[in-house]
């Protein structure tokens, strides 16, 4: 157990240290309040490094904060900034504008997130299951493409162009596109997903010569509505920090980030009560991340499911200042997005 002016000892090493990167040494510490002789603050830094929440640099007599030291800060000594004014008006107008769908908030979301911290954010919208296949149907392109239209009721549209096989025919399509819309529009995605492994096969081998060819064909163009959707903006911030040096950990943390199933995996972690987790180095759960923090995010739309954020930063991020921004933007993003919502039912 460490006394309250070693906790404060800490607080201020850590905050110092965000601010300018470099050791803080006991001078600096009197200076920022501590009052105690230059040679009890040293004995007090001595002892935070033995409890393992300080390290000694070997360039100077100061100390920086160790991962188990940012943890206790976070734990114990953390206080939420209130958000500046500026940045309060600068989500709001940036919600201010109009959308034509769902996707089109979540990925602004991240956008504004990253560009007032400068790091990498994460946004994922409220959950898939809430959702309702709403419409369905095949645009032709030319002889061998088309574009296959999906629509929900949380206002998703999904389009992609596929090539078809030459086995499938025009006649094929059309009752492809009559056999969803008579069993699988209107019904919610877990149902949807559930008759195409069990109601849909038996169909199209009463319908079809090749209903395995089908099969792949009803497959390839339904999975997009059952496909998480996360956005992510500032990527090129992690040159600014965490991976300076290493090209290689680079390349590896860009690839990752370009992997929506693992980023998904990495923000469905648990959340504290608070409905806000810092998570800081190992415990992010990806080695590429293991000099990073990020903060996560819950927040809710009445009616239509649980979204998420995140932000990616050094461990020397200001904590207490991006957890007020980050509890206050979700907020701000749950109510646009019930805004929208509304729009839609009426």
């Amino acid at each position: 157990m460490i006394t309250e002016r070693q906790q404060n000892i800490l607080r201020l090493i850590i905050q110092e240290y965000t601010n300018t990167g470099t050791p803080v040494g006991s001078k600096k510490l009197m200076e920022e309040g501590i009052q105690s002789s230059s040679a009890t603050i040293r004995n007090d830094m001595k002892a935070l490094e033995e409890h393992g929440l300080l390290l000694k640099t070997h360039s100077s007599s100061g100390r920086i904060p160790s991962m188990e030291g940012y943890r206790y800060y976070v734990d114990y000594l953390l206080r939420p900034a209130e958000i500046e004014h500026d940045e309060l008006e600068t989500i709001r107008h940036s919600f201010g504008k109009e959308f034509h769908e769902i996707n089109d908030i979540i990925k602004q979301s991240a956008d504004i997130l990253s560009n007032l911290t400068s790091y990498t954010a994460f946004s994922l919208g409220p959950e898939v299951k809430e959702r309702k296949l709403t419409g369905f149907r095949i645009v032709p392109l030319n002889d061998r493409q088309i574009i296959a239209v999906i629509v929900t009721d949380k206002g998703n549209v999904e389009s992609q162009v596929f090539a078809i096989p030459p086995s499938v025919t025009s006649q094929d399509l059309e009752k492809m596109t009559q056999i969803i819309n008579d069993k699988l529009v209107g019904q919610p995605l877990l149902t949807v997903y559930h008759r195409l492994r069990t109601e849909i096969p038996m169909i199209l081998h009463r319908y079809f010569q090749t209903p395995d060819g089908m099969m792949d064909l009803f497959e390839a163009m339904l999975g997009h509505a059952f496909e998480e959707k996360v956005f992510v903006s500032g990527r090129m911030n992690l040159l600014d920090f965490g991976v300076k040096q290493d090209i290689e950990q680079l390349k590896s943390v860009y690839s990752f980030m370009q992997n929506t199933d693992a980023i998904t995996h990495l923000l469905s972690s648990e959340i504290s009560d608070s409905q806000i987790a810092i998570r800081i180095g190992s415990e992010i759960g990806n080695t590429l991340l293991d000099d990073m923090s990020m903060i996560t995010a819950t927040y809710e739309v009445a009616g239509h499911g649980k979204g998420t954020i995140a932000l990616l930063g050094p461990t020397s991020m200001p904590y207490s200042k991006m957890f007020g921004l980050v509890d206050v933007f979700r907020h701000e993003l749950a109510s646009k997005l019930g805004a929208y919502y509304r729009f839609l039912d009426e």
